[in-house]
């Protein structure tokens, strides 16, 4: 048994003899006994970080079992252990090394008592000492007279200090004086910190570097005034809205504090635009549009140096084709405020509900929505003329003229594999045959889906939606609008627009009949999955969906359960379901197979 005080911890000078001896060791590959980890045992300390720090640092020893004994190596073991302890208060540590037969190190530690803050004597010299702000954050030093004196929390205040004052503007921080004076015999600490703030600088002039016709849109975002108190929060935002603006490939601000006068900090805003023209092409595929579905777009950032932009959208599958076009002039608020001019041209052919129609629309949309909000509002004014055929009817065309409004709430955790999200929407048109639309109607919907997961395998997403249809003549109303439930994203286990109320269809070559959807005046559905990740990237699934697009409330709801499967893979969520549906019509398929591919939210 080896006992040692901390306080007298202090290496001998190895005798020549045995340094001789540890070089020939050394030379010639010879070992006192084979090499391997020594294990230690740490008894008397019950503080978990106390014990974590010694046994980290023990592990940092290169020791060989066979060198155990001796007693340069024991007062080493005890030097590391009183080492680990300071940062703790633990000045006065003893450490009794014990060695077992199997090599096994035992350290009986005793910590004594810790040394105390005695006194903490603060001061800030310069600017700082006027800032309110500056002070609090500066008077907040955590170790308080009588506290254990724990070096870490010290430590982790002056670097601290030192962040937030590069952050607010003191740029020409620096510590005068710190010090920790300690007095051992008394189990006392002293503690000293002189701050010298210096001078608090302001926004400078924005400086852009690169191409300049950004100049009227980058000035535009700026959150901060020429000669405002300098703030890392607001450049963030700065570099934030700059990123999120789409008019940039690259894009970032950055004080120069090197070229400042009289203590303004010029922002230097290093700018790379995006390409004239760009263009993406994105796949998608669904038993909703009997299988795969193109999505080519193409995007013109700078129309001009006001901001305005120009893209387009072809849309490519079986039953569906459009083209859309959205020309963007930005507001006040270039990101999130703006209005949208947009015209498009669609054409439909649904063969399970005898549906064909061809849409011609133009609208003027009008977004805005505030700073690190998920809220987005949109006024909207549409004509649509759309050409259909829906069931029995005969062909017709209906033109509108509708003012909306809706109200939309999105955020998420991601943008292909959505673990956590909620999104909302709630949307209203107006028509009236005295204001330019050929009928009186009136037509809302609201939506919603929310994504959670519990302990990162636990998986439920709830959805649900409901609509509403008034009109004065509802034969005229498109058959875009109508409502229909059923499909991947509505009721599972029915195919797409497959829930509705039915008409009489005669084929006029064979002469035979055959009840088809016809769309309702009102939606309402519902629907709630579990999901279980059993793999990194493969999650198992049950459902339950239930709904009705209908013209009578009294009409029973149809409903379906069913078990599926989902690949995380790198392009996004691909989800395959079986659901089985309890129809009691015998011209519908109760088993019906669904595949998604792409973004839940």
């Amino acid at each position: 048994m080896f006992k040692c005080n901390s306080k007298k911890n202090r290496r001998k000078p190895l005798p020549p003899a045995r340094l001789f001896l540890f070089a020939l060791i050394w030379l010639s590959g010879m070992v006192v006994s084979p090499a391997h980890a020594v294990d230690f045992e740490i008894k008397g300390v019950d503080k978990d970080k106390v014990r974590d720090n010694i046994s980290l640092y023990l592990n940092n020893l290169d020791i060989e079992t066979g060198l155990l004994a001796d007693p340069f190596w024991q007062e080493e073991i005890q030097k590391t252990v009183s080492t680990a302890a300071e940062p703790f208060g633990y000045y006065n540590s003893e450490t009794f090394i014990e060695v077992t037969d199997d090599d096994t190190v035992i350290l009986q530690v005793s910590l004594n008592t810790p040394l105390k803050v005695a006194n903490v004597t603060r001061e800030i010299i310069g600017a700082g000492r006027e800032d309110p702000d500056f002070r609090q954050r500066f008077n907040k030093f955590p170790l308080k007279k009588g506290d254990v004196l724990l070096q870490p929390v010290y430590e982790s205040f002056k670097s601290s200090m030192l962040n937030y004052a590069l952050t607010h503007g003191y740029f020409d921080f620096a510590w005068q004086a710190t010090r920790l004076d300690l007095v051992r015999e008394e189990r006392e600490a002293n503690v000293l910190l002189i701050a010298q703030s210096g001078p608090q600088y302001t926004f400078g002039d924005i400086r852009i570097v690169g191409e300049d016709k950004a100049e009227a849109i980058i000035r535009r975002l700026v959150p901060f005034e020429v000669g405002e108190k300098y703030s890392s929060t607001k450049l963030t935002e700065f570099n934030r809205r700059l990123n999120q603006s789409g008019y940039f490939s690259r894009v970032i601000a950055r004080p120069v504090v090197s070229d400042a006068e009289s203590l303004r900090v010029p922002i230097e805003v290093s700018v790379s635009h995006r390409p004239r023209d760009s263009f993406d092409v994105r796949l998608g595929a669904g038993t909703d549009t009997d299988g795969p579905r193109i999505k080519l777009g193409w995007d013109r950032p700078w129309v001009n140096s006001r901001g305005h932009s120009v893209s387009a959208d072809l849309f490519l599958s079986k039953p569906e084709q459009s083209l859309t076009t959205d020309y963007r002039i930005p507001m006040r608020d270039i990101t999130n405020d703006y209005v949208s001019f947009q015209a498009g041209y669609q054409f439909i052919e649904y063969q399970n509900s005898q549906t064909e129609s061809e849409t011609l629309s133009l609208a003027v949309h009008r977004y805005w929505q505030e700073n690190n909000s998920p809220w987005q509002q949109d006024g909207s004014l549409t004509y649509l003329r759309e050409y259909f055929v829906q069931g029995a009817d005969p062909e017709q065309t209906t033109s509108l003229i509708m003012p909306g409004y809706a109200i939309r709430y999105l955020e998420k955790d991601g943008d292909l594999n959505i673990n956590n999200g909620t999104y909302f929407q709630a949307f209203s048109q107006i028509g009236r045959d005295n204001l330019g639309s050929d009928i009186n109607i009136v037509r809302s919907i609201v939506e919603g889906k929310m994504i959670r997961t519990f302990a990162d395998v636990h998986r439920v997403v709830v959805r649900g939606e409901a609509g509403a249809i008034k009109t004065n003549d509802f034969s005229r109303v498109p058959a875009s609008l109508r409502f229909f439930a059923g499909g991947d994203q509505s009721v599972r286990g029915y195919d797409y627009r497959d829930i509705s109320p039915q008409d009489t269809v005669i084929d006029p070559v064979t002469g035979e009949s055959s009840l088809e959807p016809t769309g309702g005046k009102y939606l309402a559905t519902a629907s709630v999955e579990y999901a279980y990740q059993f793999a990194e990237s493969w999650r198992a699934a049950v459902f339950t969906d239930i709904g009705t697009a209908t013209n009578d409330w009294d009409t029973d709801p149809r409903y379906s359960v069913g078990t599926g499967i989902h690949w995380i893979s790198p392009i996004g969520p691909i989800r395959l379901y079986i659901a089985r549906n309890f129809d009691d019509r015998d011209n519908v398929n109760k088993w019906q197979l669904h595949f998604i591919l792409g973004p839940e939210l």
